[in-house]
């Protein structure tokens, strides 16, 4: 099945390999105007991501500068980025412009394109779309730089995003399946795949309170840095959610 076979949504049509423009800075007259009045989803690595930027612990990050969302499906929250300023602001906004550029969420990375991700096991693969995005307060479609999709994510570094983020859509999955085995909304294992998945440091603490490694067949060399990598706890992290909640993944106990 190629693009042409694949239906889209009205009005919607994927980029593929052709050219758009864009251009994005502070000459263009829209400057910062994205940055406003946000409903922006933040996935577990832009968290990863945004709190070792601003050092401070992810328990920290996530009462000061998030909040519960609606997600796709009625099982488990979406964690969304609180405004600043009466909610009028990202938080990470000066006068000058972002000042968390290098480590900003997935979807400031990503604009003015969205992405779309075909999971059907009928391909065999997971198959992504890219779709451009107009908000009539934007001006930058109107410069004359331009890209192809490809050279769009190389250079705003999006591709290690995405690839966090298809393991953490695995999880939301299984997630969207209710896992809770009755116990509802906010009971003990939504919790804890809550503190997985959005507090990587009570994570890491749990981890080595219960000697969680220990439990599992782990390659060494991963070993050493799951004590304080970030990124590879995370990975871990979905494994074990994958384990405990319903007997698949790659984890094997010794």
């Amino acid at each position: 099945m190629n693009d042409i076979d694949k239906q889209f949504p009205e009005g919607m049509e994927p980029l593929g390999k052709s050219v758009f423009q864009f251009r994005c800075g502070p000459d263009v007259e829209c400057y910062m105007s994205c940055c406003r009045k946000l409903d922006l989803i933040l996935y577990p690595y832009d968290i990863v991501r945004l709190k070792n930027r601003l050092s401070i612990s992810s328990e920290e990050f996530m009462r000061s500068h998030t909040r519960l969302g609606s997600s796709s499906h009625p099982f488990f929250p979406a964690v969304m980025l609180m405004m600043a300023d009466n909610e009028e602001q990202c938080p990470f906004l000066d006068k000058n412009g972002c000042t968390v550029y290098e480590d900003r969420p997935t979807a400031c990375r990503t604009y003015p394109l969205e992405r779309a991700v075909d999971r059907s096991p009928s391909r065999g693969r997971v198959n992504e779309y890219y779709f451009m995005t107009k908000h009539p307060y934007c001006f930058g479609h109107q410069e004359v730089k331009e890209w192809t999709v490809r050279a769009w994510l190389k250079d705003q570094r999006v591709r290690h995003y995405n690839a966090l983020n298809d393991l953490w859509a695995e999880i939301d999955t299984l997630f969207a399946g209710n896992p809770w085995q009755g116990e509802g909304a906010g009971g003990p294992r939504q919790q804890m795949a809550f503190m997985v998945c959005y507090n990587i440091d009570g994570f890491r603490r749990f981890a080595e309170e219960n000697k969680l490694f220990d439990q599992f067949k782990l390659e060494s060399s991963f070993l050493r840095i799951l004590v304080d990598d970030d990124e590879a706890l995370l990975k871990f992290g979905f494994e074990w959610l994958k384990y405990v909640l319903a007997g698949q993944g790659r984890l094997i106990r010794k």
